[in-house]
């Protein structure tokens, strides 16, 4: 089972955890914030409070590229040095096509970011509510499903920006980076866990679906209004 590339966290950022700098970067660091650049240029032209980290060696868990929340601002945290999961995520993808599907990575992150500092980080958007009750002898259980299906939700979202991005930054490339995200969701090892988002990656099979606002933080909110709704 390969592990999910996307991942976003509320994080005690390690303190070996630096912020990056150029002179101190790695190439394989310098290949991938440099694809992300465009996106990340569009998050500082939107003044999102974001920082970018580099962590100095990976943890056995840590995926390439997460975001994270401390002290009020977004931490694109970047965990490649000593990660094979940095490499093999883009298995068999050419070199000249791999930047695309960074950048797609790095617009799924800043969608995280996006939520966050709206202050709508794990909220519902205006008119939906949940509805049902589960019930359980543990209260942690209760908790537990509570943190996965907010979880769930705001990887549906991300997934769609990264390809509301792709869709209108890269509409040549949609197509092959839709099939790799595809892909990469439907290895889940428990249906609707907080990476099950293929609800909404089905919905954006089509990319004219996405608003054409170029808004990719707005653009998306249709498609992700109507995975709600999905029982899948």
């Amino acid at each position: 089972m390969s592990k999910v590339f996307f991942a976003a966290a509320v994080l005690g950022l390690a303190a070996q955890a630096v912020p990056a700098c150029a002179a101190d970067l790695t190439p394989l660091e310098q290949r991938w914030l440099g694809a992300a650049l465009p996106v990340l240029d569009y998050a500082r032209g939107l003044k999102l409070p974001i920082d970018i980290v580099v962590q100095p060696q990976a943890g056995p868990n840590d995926v390439p590229m997460a975001m994270g929340f401390a002290g009020g601002r977004c931490k694109l945290v970047m965990s490649l040095r000593g990660n094979p999961d940095a490499e093999r995520q883009l298995e068999g993808v050419p070199a000249a096509e791999q930047g695309e599907l960074i950048e797609a990575m790095a617009a799924h992150e800043i969608g995280h970011c996006w939520r966050y500092a709206q202050g709508a980080w794990h909220a519902l958007p205006a008119g939906f509510v949940e509805t049902g009750e589960e019930t359980a002898a543990d209260p942690s259980l209760l908790a537990a499903s509570k943190a996965m299906r907010e979880t769930r939700r705001e990887e549906g979202y991300a997934d769609l920006v990264a390809l509301a991005w792709t869709h209108d930054r890269h509409p040549s490339d949609y197509g092959r980076i839709y099939a790799w995200l595809e892909r990469l969701r439907q290895d889940q090892p428990v249906a609707h866990n907080g990476h099950d988002t293929r609800a909404w990656v089905r919905l954006a099979r089509d990319g004219a679906r996405f608003g054409a606002a170029g808004k990719p933080f707005e653009d998306v909110a249709p498609l992700w209004r109507e995975g709600l709704l999905s029982d899948d």
